[in-house]
């Protein structure tokens, strides 16, 4: 459990989640950067009126860094982190592996059915499931969906984790953080945390030095 100014977020595995009712919101998330936060925050205020538990559903690693399409923008931890510090109730990680890519669609699907999501926010590009057959009409067939507005910066352009490494490799680093918004310093987690162990009752404590 993440523990962050007096709010709780219960971090899970996906064979670990059982939720009578949710609002749930699913990325990759690499980076969390403001077009991620757009999204995120979205979910949450919408849980809330609602009265559900806000549920953010996230891979480790992303899919594109697993293909070895890119290089991750932060850590498992600092993704963490930085989900936390928005507040959402729940945040559930799927572990992507070699087996977890070649999941059917259906399978994810029924994945989110152990949450009983009430709404889900995505991304219009989302994609799930082996060779990404899973697509946002798929989705929108079997729970409600709601599609976030694409967030841009100052010059008009989408604001995505793919455009952050570019301003990286070309050594924009400053505009690179602007994108990512917030705090892009390091932050850590004080106490141990086995990647791709996560357990429910354990509590971690935001440390920002």
């Amino acid at each position: 459990m993440f523990s962050y100014d007096g709010a709780q977020t219960v971090i899970l595995t996906d064979r670990q989640v059982r939720l009578p009712r949710s609002l749930v919101t699913i990325g990759a998330f690499d980076g969390v950067h403001r077009g991620h936060q757009t999204l995120v925050r979205g979910a949450i205020r919408d849980a809330q009126e609602l009265g559900v538990p806000s549920v953010v559903w996230t891979f480790d690693p992303p899919p594109k860094v697993f293909f070895g399409r890119a290089r991750p923008l932060c850590t498992l931890e600092e993704k963490l982190v930085r989900l936390a510090r928005m507040g959402p109730d729940v945040i559930v990680v799927s572990r992507f592996s070699e087996t977890y890519c070649r999941r059917s669609a259906e399978t994810f699907l029924g994945d989110l059915g152990r949450v009983n999501p009430m709404r889900i926010h995505v991304g219009a590009d989302f994609r799930f499931g082996s060779k990404q057959a899973g697509t946002v009409a798929l989705l929108a067939q079997h729970f409600d969906v709601a599609i976030a507005p694409e967030v841009r910066c100052d010059g008009g352009e989408v604001i995505s984790s793919t455009r952050i490494r570019a301003l990286r490799a070309d050594g924009d680093s400053a505009t690179a953080k602007h994108l990512l918004g917030a705090d892009s310093d390091a932050l850590r987690l004080s106490g141990a945390m086995a990647k791709h162990d996560l357990r429910l009752g354990e509590e971690y404590h935001v440390s920002s030095d």
